[in-house]
């Protein structure tokens, strides 16, 4: 497949930090297509790729509810997200490689051995709540992954401003199960 060089739709200074509420909880940015084949190819164990956005489910379901999904005990054995609209050709990479599934971003996708096991599409994040998010990632972890978790310190996810958007209890929650 042929990667054309496309100038990010979004300033990447802008979206600076929708980047940093994955990466504060322990996710690896693919920001190239060579990025995405050194993570990716030839992979075994399991990986969690996001492909996160601007959009208002990224910030008010997707990135919470994976951050969420990655204080349990099981979580993935690599975290890796790409950003749709500015990494452009390291999202079209990690597009091609998951396949029986239209583009869609936001989305969660989880590789075992290289192979889709499980996507979650931006139809399964709109009007989903984070914990709902959590919730179907984490029985996806238990069913595939075996990595311990969580990703971050409890006391380092509770920190976090993002998890707390929304009216949203996901850091009281989670303090207090770990706690």
């Amino acid at each position: 497949m042929f990667f054309n060089q496309q100038p990010p739709a979004y300033d990447p200074e802008d979206v600076r930090p929708m980047r940093e509420e994955l990466v504060a909880v322990g996710i690896e940015e693919l920001r190239t297509p060579a990025d995405v084949d050194a993570a990716l190819a030839n992979h075994k164990g399991t990986a969690l790729v996001v492909v996160n956005s601007v959009c208002g489910c990224a910030a008010g379901g997707a990135r919470p509810g994976v951050a969420l999904a990655l204080q349990n005990g099981v979580i993935p054995d690599k975290l890796y997200t790409v950003f749709a609209g500015v990494d452009r050709e390291a999202t079209a990479k990690v597009r091609s490689r998951i396949t029986n599934y239209p583009p869609s971003s936001p989305s969660v996708a989880l590789f075992k051995d290289g192979e889709v096991v499980f996507m979650l599409e931006r139809w399964g994040i709109e009007g989903n709540s984070p914990q709902g998010i959590a919730q179907a990632l984490a029985e996806q972890f238990a069913k595939h992954c075996s990595a311990t978790g969580p990703s971050v310190p409890p006391e380092t996810f509770a920190s976090l401003d993002f998890v707390k958007m929304c009216g949203s209890v996901l850091a009281a929650k989670a303090a207090g199960r770990h706690g």
